[in-house]
């Protein structure tokens, strides 16, 4: 019914449909309509008043069967739909499974790195953020019909392994590494800077050993791979806990020999400068400080790195967007390799790589810190989300089956509803009253909606169908919770179009808030079958679209809860 109403007015308008639907949009109130069409832009086109615009479009489009009432307000033309034909849209005419689908990404690809936790150190809250976001971009994307590459960009290089293989081979043993894996290896990582602070020597040892590193120093690789191995198995626990998985691990390691190549084309291009032995790349001329491609040992730097990544992601899968989803202390970085990326002659840089960031996070308003000490495993905090939700059950629910998995399922849907239903770019706090709450803006009660839905069809042995009388189902409640559900094509793209979870989640808890309006002003289950039969389909349809926007988000829906 919107592309009928799009069609209309660009028939009376004489413009591009894609025009009508830039401008088209939904009032902030029921008593305005439906759809509201503003005019003030096409004043200086038309040549007219955006009010005689407005009275003009409005008398071309005269009487149309799906619409029950056509009216001008200043500048606006506002369309009240016809409610039975609306419902009758919705209900019958929409491929559930396909709703929201689009073909609008085939045949591109869009690359996105996220997550990249640095090896050796804790996977804590913050990795938590990017690889929920991450996700979340994937399922949204691949909604819409993109390949998607996903793409782990482990920090498994650097003079950070420097640092760690002096800190081992001074304070560290094996057998306490084996035992406690990467918490054993952060205690020596802050170990080193503690003691550092009073021994610079210890920091040009640091660097000394990660030169013998890239220079394929077979002691330096062996203690390093060792220690990627240990901080992988650990990750990948974590990666199970959120039932997330990557396409590809290829950490900045894996460019390491590929670095050469990005030097020789910025000299070849006659980039690099030398600056105090080192050599950068010159960005004042964009107001930013230069980027550094070579340190004076000799050894690459991550931007260096970030570069390699660039030309190796786009000659293996020729991507259209190549996201980066980091904490927004990168933003100077990124524009840097991207511009970098410019320079070299590659046209496609702006507007194909994307940095994409987000808030710092804290735990009941304790920022996390690395070299400190002062770190909250992701883990740690998706299990105790899991314990938490156990005692709830204990207390409310006792007999629930598959206790077990429902708390996994609430508890790792909680943590991801409560990062995700902000802006990705605001600050998040982990407050546990507030995450696992069932009656407020969280996860819980969104899933509670959908199980909700599922009782009641499971209570009247919901047959699909069964034809149903779709005026029953013209009260306020319905028609408003049909307009919801009538939203999710457009916050899908809306959601991609930003790089934006957070359009998803509002939208499911939109819906959730809307059926429980519903639920309470429309019983269910009553003695009139017609009746229950046209409201029973908006309990399925809504339990169907509760469902994939919350997939859509990396939360899975329990049955029961």
């Amino acid at each position: 019914m919107k592309n009928k109403i799009i069609e209309l007015i660009s028939q009376a308008a004489a413009l591009d449909p894609s025009i009508v639907e830039g401008i088209l949009e939904i009032p902030p109130q029921k008593e305005m309509g439906d759809y509201a069409f503003p005019c003030f832009q096409l004043a200086k086109t038309m040549h007219k008043a955006p009010q005689i615009i407005a009275a003009d479009i409005a008398a071309k489009i005269g009487e149309v069967d799906i619409i029950d009432k056509l009216e001008t307000k200043g500048a606006y033309v506002n369309f009240f739909l016809n409610k039975e034909m609306f419902v009758r849209s919705m209900l019958d005419n929409i491929d559930v499974d396909e709703f929201g689908s689009s073909t609008l990404g085939n045949g591109k690809t869009i690359c996105i790195d996220y997550s990249s936790p640095n090896v050796a150190k804790n996977f804590h809250v913050g990795h938590l953020r990017t690889t929920i976001i991450g996700n979340s971009l994937y399922k949204i994307y691949s909604k819409l019909g993109y390949q998607v590459e996903r793409i782990n960009h482990l920090g498994d290089w650097g003079t950070q392994f420097g640092k760690l293989i002096v800190a081992y081979k001074k304070w560290g043993n094996k057998e306490a590494i084996e035992k406690n894996g990467v918490a054993e290896l952060m205690r020596l990582y802050v170990q080193f800077h503690e003691e550092a602070n009073d021994d610079d020597s210890l920091n040009d040892q640091a660097r000394e050993w990660f030169t013998q590193m890239e220079q394929g120093n077979e002691e330096a690789l062996e203690i390093w791979q060792w220690f990627v191995d240990i901080s992988l198995k650990e990750y990948m626990g974590t990666y199970e806990l959120l039932d997330m998985s990557f396409d590809h691990f290829l950490g900045e390691s894996f460019y390491r020999d590929k670095t050469d190549d990005v030097v020789k084309r910025l000299q070849d291009a006659n980039l690099l400068t030398e600056s105090q032995g080192a050599q950068i790349v010159n960005l004042e001329e964009y107001d930013m400080p230069p980027c550094l491609i070579k340190k004076k040992d000799g050894s690459s730097i991550y931007a260096t790195r970030d570069l390699a990544a660039i030309f190796y992601r786009k000659a293996t899968w020729n991507f259209d967007k190549c996201l980066y989803v980091t904490g927004h202390e990168q933003k100077l970085h990124f524009a840097q390799v991207f511009k970098v990326t410019e320079l070299l002659g590659n046209d496609w840089a702006a507007e194909s790589l994307v940095h994409i960031p987000y808030g710092l996070v804290s735990l009941e308003g304790a920022k996390l810190s690395t070299r400190n000490g002062n770190i909250v495993y992701a883990e740690d905090i998706l299990l105790e989300a899991i314990k938490k939700v156990k005692e709830i059950i204990a207390e409310k629910n006792p007999d629930l089956e598959n206790k077990d998995e429902v708390a996994k399922i609430v508890g790792i849907g909680a943590i991801i509803f409560h990062d995700l239903y902000n802006q990705r770019i605001k600050d998040v706090s982990f407050k546990w009253d507030k995450v696992l709450n069932f009656d407020g803006e969280t996860g819980p009660y969104v899933q509670y909606t959908y199980v909700r839905c599922a009782s009641i069809l499971r209570s009247v042995n919901y047959n699909e169908k069964i034809a149903i009388d779709y005026n029953l189902l013209l009260d306020e409640e319905a028609i408003a919770l049909l307009k919801e559900l009538n939203r999710f094509p457009q916050v899908i793209m809306d959601a991609a179009a930003k790089y934006e979870p957070s359009i998803v989640a509002r939208f499911a808890m939109d819906v959730a808030q809307s059926f429980s309006r519903f639920y309470n002003a429309c019983r269910v289950n009553v003695e009139d079958e017609n009746l229950k039969n046209a409201r029973v389909k908006l309990v399925a349809l809504t339990k169907t679209i509760l469902k994939e926007a919350l997939d859509l988000l990396g939360i899975k829906c329990p049955e029961q809860m």
